[in-house]
């Protein structure tokens, strides 16, 4: 894993508590060439698309890498034989909003505090990372940098590129949720979370059709597989499994939630969305090593539930994973190399333009510039596929900084 410092910044001692003032700043210019179409691979608002509706295929764009900007504000006590913290996140971005507007979007990604004692374990409440496919994110390389997406999502004023999300692992997500995280017992530690229930969105028509991604064109009565907004039928259930040893770590994690199909129009049966994961990593004299791999039924790719089911309500299966080698020069920059794929199966329902496949291959050279600047050059060479084998492509070079303080 890439150094990320967190909550180790600003320490100001205040009565009872210890306040931690911390975050990063970071941008990239980034150039991509594409290939292929925008009408290629549907539902995915461009996540993985190639040349825009236009049929421009080159975008220079200056923009937060996967890790958006952050500024953080946490504190911890001792009070009643209990370790007491909080936390609480903004993260606005660096990039220009679509249509010349002056500011980027802003995102508020973690208000939580937790409770607990070294004896037996502790507690978490409120919103943070979720469990399922966190130590993928977070053993991403890409972290540090900018990875897919610079060319589709840098120019629409979002927060952060994809880094790897969709080309090696599911995005876990910022969740609520209760959490509890065991002691650690020798390396091993276990948590358990009930997280806010997702919801898979589709449509369904009554007028009008059905694309082969599931939204409804014109004329057609659009409703969700789950309940409306992000309610969920019931929470999800999240856990995670680690053992971390001194050169490394290999862990285990998993996601259920129960999917309620609401519909006006047709009959659809209540399901259960699954996925688990696996994955390690081990570091020896600069030699950094990482595989990762998971499976899913009706949790979909990319984002959680994205295209996990169809518009009828049958599930898809998908699976995936990446692999990642990091060297440390002697001159402290960091280089290193990783391919990821996701798949997604279609039912046989579906139609062409489905995504299928997505893979992707990162290089990057990270270096220390100081003790909290990293200078950071990336080349991402991803490809998309749809269901009868189509392609869109998108050649990304990046090069900026991230400070943490």
């Amino acid at each position: 894993m890439l150094p990320v410092p967190a909550n180790a910044g600003i320490i100001i001692p205040a009565g009872d508590w210890t306040l931690d003032i911390g975050g990063n700043v970071n941008t990239f210019a980034t150039n991509t060439r594409a290939s292929g179409s925008a009408t290629i691979i549907g539902g995915h608002a461009g996540l993985h698309a190639g040349a825009n509706a236009g049929g421009e295929k080159n975008a220079s764009n200056i923009t937060t890498g996967l890790l958006p900007n952050y500024l953080s504000v946490g504190g911890t006590t001792r009070q009643n034989d209990l370790d007491v913290s909080f936390l609480i996140s903004i993260q606005p971005g660096s990039s220009t909003a679509a249509a010349g507007r002056q500011s980027g979007h802003q995102e508020n990604r973690q208000a939580y505090m937790t409770f607990g004692d070294k004896s037996w374990g502790s507690i978490k409440i409120g919103k943070d990372l979720g469990v399922f496919a966190g130590n993928a994110i977070l053993n991403d390389m890409t972290l540090l940098g900018v990875g897919a997406g610079a060319g589709a999502l840098g120019n629409a004023g979002n927060t952060t590129t994809l880094g790897g999300i969709g080309a090696g692992f599911i995005y876990a997500d910022w969740k609520a949720q209760l959490a509890y995280t065991t002691p650690n017992f020798s390396g091993v530690q276990a948590t358990f979370a009930l997280t806010q229930g997702w919801n898979q969105q589709s449509s369904v028509s009554s007028a009008g059709t059905v694309t082969d991604a599931g939204v409804a064109t014109a004329g057609a009565t659009a409703v969700s597989l789950t309940t409306t907004g992000r309610s969920g039928s019931a929470p999800a259930l999240e856990g995670n499994l680690s053992y971390t040893f001194d050169s490394g770590k290999i862990w285990a994690s998993g996601l259920v939630q129960k999917v309620n199909h609401n519909s006006t129009t047709v009959t659809l049966d209540d399901d259960r969305a699954q996925a688990a994961d696996i994955g390690a990593t081990v570091n020896v004299a600069g030699l950094g090593l990482t595989a990762y791999g998971y499976k899913a039924e009706g949790v979909g790719t990319t984002f959680q539930f994205m295209d996990g089911y169809t518009a009828t309500g049958k599930q898809r299966k998908s699976d995936g994973g990446y692999v990642q080698a990091t060297y440390a020069l002697p001159s402290k920059t960091k280089v290193g190399v990783a391919y990821g794929i996701s798949n997604l199966d279609k039912h046989s329902s579906d139609g062409t333009t489905l995504i299928k496949e997505v893979e992707r291959v990162t290089v990057g050279a990270y270096h220390p510039l100081t003790k909290h600047l990293n200078l950071v050059a990336e080349y991402n060479d991803s490809k998309a596929q749809n269901q009868i084998g189509a392609e869109n492509k998108a050649r990304t070079v990046s090069l900026g900084g991230i400070l943490f303080f």
